[in-house]
């Protein structure tokens, strides 16, 4: 056998014959996992180095750490590809996980918008990406007046107040 055809049979072999196993096998294994992610952020705040003082000591500033969906999938050990299908519930046993899959990213949701109204978060990144943008109606009404360049320059004879002569007749 070829060593092409060995590294086949070694992959059929050890492939699940009923396709790959459920990472969560169910909706409450998958919201343990999400409460692990939610604590950990809870507990392991962004530090921020800052110097205060007239010596410059140096300060860790702890900062809240947003919940972040690309955060949850990270670790989860999941792509977003694998939340989306999740949430689509595009197979009929995984509709059991839309409650857990809906509370989570309302979760996900509540941190980043209390976190950017009380300052803790850039509001502007998070408004961003929760579709949140400011959106005004910058209209006015554009009147059209346009003149001609002749309105616009008049001759300069009038500026001086001389009278226009007909061609010819200034010479005599």
């Amino acid at each position: 056998m070829s060593q092409q055809n060995d590294i086949r049979h070694l992959r059929e072999k050890s492939r699940n014959p009923g396709g790959r196993p459920p990472k969560f096998k169910t909706p409450v294994d998958l919201w343990n996992a999400c409460e692990e992610y939610f604590q950990w952020c809870d507990q392991h705040p962004l530090m921020e180095v800052d110097f205060r003082g007239k010596d410059a000591t140096e300060v860790l500033l702890p900062h809240p750490r947003p919940y972040t969906l690309t955060g949850l999938c990270l670790w989860l050990s999941v792509n977003e590809k694998f939340w989306r299908e999740l949430r689509e519930a595009k197979r009929e046993d995984d509709n059991e996980f839309s409650p857990v899959i809906t509370r989570v990213e309302q979760i996900i949701y509540t941190n980043k918008f209390e976190g950017a109204a009380v300052g803790f978060f850039n509001a502007n990144i998070i408004a961003r990406d929760l579709g949140l943008a400011d959106k005004r109606d910058i209209s006015a009404q554009v009147n059209d007046q346009r003149k001609s360049v002749d309105e616009l320059f008049p001759p300069t004879s009038e500026l001086i107040g001389e009278e226009e002569e007909p061609d010819g007749e200034a010479d005599k």
